[in-house]
């Protein structure tokens, strides 16, 4: 799931966020968001392997993105995630974590910034 996640919207954000001003900071705000509902927000969740809690996070908000009725168009080109929603932002940084975390390892193991 991370995985394909990671092909589809990381990959092209995580270069797109090395090129727009303001994106990275934005993306590193989302970061420490997620790492804190993970492993202050879950019960057991320094438990568990953060890659485990990371997809289930992704999915949850792919979940609700469906839920509304909104899709997600992946920006064309580096301009296009300048407008990117908060759901583009957030899944990217959830790839963002996801690149930086060994699979067996909880998601409290990460440092700081996930974009370094």
């Amino acid at each position: 799931m991370l995985d394909r996640l990671h092909a589809q919207l990381g990959s092209a954000g995580l270069l797109a966020a090395a090129a727009v001003p303001g994106l990275a900071a934005v993306v590193d705000q989302h970061t420490a968001a997620i790492r804190d509902i993970l492993t202050v927000g879950v019960e057991s969740g320094a438990a568990v392997a953060g890659v485990v809690l990371l997809a289930g996070y992704a999915q949850g908000v792919q979940d609700h993105v469906r839920e509304r009725g909104l899709t997600l168009a992946i920006p064309p080109d580096t301009a296009g995630w300048r407008e990117a929603s908060w759901y583009h932002v957030r899944l990217l940084a959830v790839c963002a974590l996801a690149r930086t975390l060994h699979p067996s390892r909880p998601v409290s193991d990460l440092g700081p910034s996930a974009l370094a």
